[in-house]
């Protein structure tokens, strides 16, 4: 009996201890397109790759996967929606239909949004599309699109950046996350919004604003006096604690470098923020809730602007359905947590988890000043009153979206660098594979202190295209003699200014799948992503639908 007791045990123990390295164990992954990224990119690219006969892993360092466009980003920044085509229109099909169904309207009827259900700036009933939506339904959207392809998807996997990525002959073998799992791939993707694959594999790349002279540009660099989006200080704002005392010290956010020339570059970045989704309806609604870190003096700025008279506090609670917003920056002093995200492109995971919350707190801290403290106007204060978080939305997440809104970080200067020269129509383009047409949008990127002592923000820019424009396969390829089996759909090759609308979401969506589809053409004719026939890939993605010209090229 004791012999028997003695075997249970150690049996017991020998299968615990196998278990438990099983577990523990770090797995071997291969597929013929490695993605790198959760984002709205990341997850198109996949489909275009399973639905072309490839195998595809999606690496994600995300949970919930999409992106902006799952995280608050429902009020869509299209541009002009004519060369919105391929698996990106497909997204926006998908959301009108998600909402032609009675069943999606449950805080108001569908007959209450827009005028009464017809062709709203949201709802296309001609074309079948809707472009404003509530972030569930986008991350629904992507998951759809994940089970239907049966696309694997492991989450929370982050790239080691530091030996995580082995190359051989200008060729990325393998990339292994912090978890210690490997993946093997004949071509890898990399569509972060942070582009930490691109930069892992040594592909050249660029952080912060060129000078005008760099490519002969108007818009880059520093712009100081250039306020397009009225984001500006209008009237004449004392920047002290006190006012009329310098030595009492700057208010919060502001910074007392000296700043360039214009269209001198720096390596300053536009402002990130959180697209909140608040709600009006009481029984959906969470009350803005006081951060860990709040210190009323940190808005300050605000109150002085409001002091001067402005009154645009609501002008972008833009409406999604449900009776629900995708609230953004708006005004001097806004969800814009400007300067606080320069080091963010380059931080470490923990840095950037520091950031993250900073913004997070500024935000809330924002959001509670607002609705709650006495130095706000009443009116504001009032009707602050009636909003609050979505309860429905972000649920694991105390209803704050998950994704900061990374508006720029790192760059790649591969093949073709896009400027604003072809933004605005001044070139011709080589190898199009989808087109932008969004404003050249640049949020601000620093709060100083004029030369005659005031307060003002410096980096608005927002210059309209004259029509669509096309984007090179070239900006989504690195230089041939650094990569040649990678391709950038996120962090792609332009200059700051021409980012600013190659940004969008709908053009992530775009050169995801053409990033997919020269994927697999490089692998079926085994040479380069750069090498790879374009009058094939061209003729590949108008087949799906891709629009890579206006006049309809078939």
């Amino acid at each position: 009996m004791k012999n028997s007791i003695i075997l249970f045990i150690a049996l017991f123990a020998t299968a615990h201890f196998v278990a438990c390295s099983k577990t523990n164990k770090a797995n071997n992954y291969k597929a013929d397109v490695i993605i790198y990224g959760g984002t709205s990119a990341a997850i198109i690219s996949a489909v275009e790759v399973v639905k072309s006969g490839k195998t595809a892993i999606v690496v994600s360092p995300d949970k919930h996967i999409g992106g902006l466009s799952s995280s608050g980003l429902g009020f869509t920044d299209t541009g002009n929606k004519e060369v919105i085509g391929g698996l990106s229109h497909e997204f926006y099909r998908r959301v009108y239909l998600h909402y032609n169904d009675s069943t999606a309207w449950k805080w108001q009827e569908k007959s209450e949004y827009g005028n009464k259900g017809q062709n709203t700036p949201a709802m296309d009933s001609e074309n079948k599309t809707m472009w404003i939506f509530e972030p569930h339904v986008a991350e629904n959207i992507f998951e759809g699109f994940v089970k239907e392809n049966k696309i694997t998807v492991l989450r929370d996997e982050w790239l080691n950046r530091e030996t995580g990525v082995v190359k051989k002959n200008g060729k990325i073998v393998s990339i292994k996350t912090l978890s210690g799992n490997t993946f093997v791939g004949k071509i890898f993707i990399d569509a972060t919004y942070e582009g930490d694959l691109m930069a892992a594999a040594n592909v050249s790349y660029h952080v912060g604003r060129e000078a005008n002279s760099v490519y002969n540009e108007t818009w880059n660099g520093v712009q100081i006096g250039n306020n397009h989006h009225s984001h500006h200080f209008k009237w004449d704002i004392d920047p002290y604690k006190i006012s009329g005392k310098p030595e009492s010290g700057l208010l919060f956010g502001i910074s007392n470098n000296k700043i360039g020339a214009n269209g001198t570059g720096d390596n300053k970045l536009q402002a990130y923020c959180f697209r909140m989704c608040m709600s009006n309806k009481p029984e959906n609604l969470t009350p803005f809730p006081k951060p860990e870190k709040y210190d009323a003096t940190n808005y300050e700025l605000l109150v002085r602007v409001f002091d001067a008279g402005w009154r645009g506090w609501f002008n972008k609670f833009d409406i999604i359905p449900n009776r629900k917003t995708d609230t953004n920056n708006n005004g001097p002093f806004s969800t814009d947590y400007i300067g606080a995200n320069y080091d963010y492109p380059e931080a470490t995971y923990e840095r950037r988890r520091e950031i993250i919350k900073d913004h997070e707190n500024y935000q809330k801290g924002l959001l509670y000043f607002a609705a709650n403290d006495p130095k706000v106007p009443i009116e504001i204060r009032t009707e602050m009153k009636n909003w609050g978080l979505a309860k429905d939305e972000f649920v694991d997440n105390g209803n704050w979206p998950y994704q900061l809104y990374v508006r720029e970080a790192r760059r790649m200067i591969g093949e073709y660098v896009l400027t604003e020269n072809d933004a605005m129509g001044k070139t011709t383009v080589p190898k199009p594979v989808g087109m932008g047409s969004y404003t050249l949008d640049s949020h601000n990127v620093q709060r100083i202190v004029t030369s005659e002592g005031f307060v003002q923000n410096e980096g608005d820019v927002g210059v309209h295209p004259h029509e669509p424009y096309q984007i090179p396969y070239g900006s989504i390829c690195p230089k041939k003699e650094e990569c040649t089996n990678l391709l950038v759909p996120v962090c792609a090759s332009t200059s700051h200014i021409a980012y600013g609308s190659v940004r969008m979401e709908p053009v992530f969506m775009i050169l995801g799948q053409a990033a997919a589809a020269g994927a697999v053409l490089a692998i079926d004719q085994q040479t380069s992503v750069q090498d790879v026939d374009y009058n094939l890939l061209k003729n590949n993605l108008l087949k799906k639908g891709a629009v890579l010209s206006l006049n309809g090229e078939k």
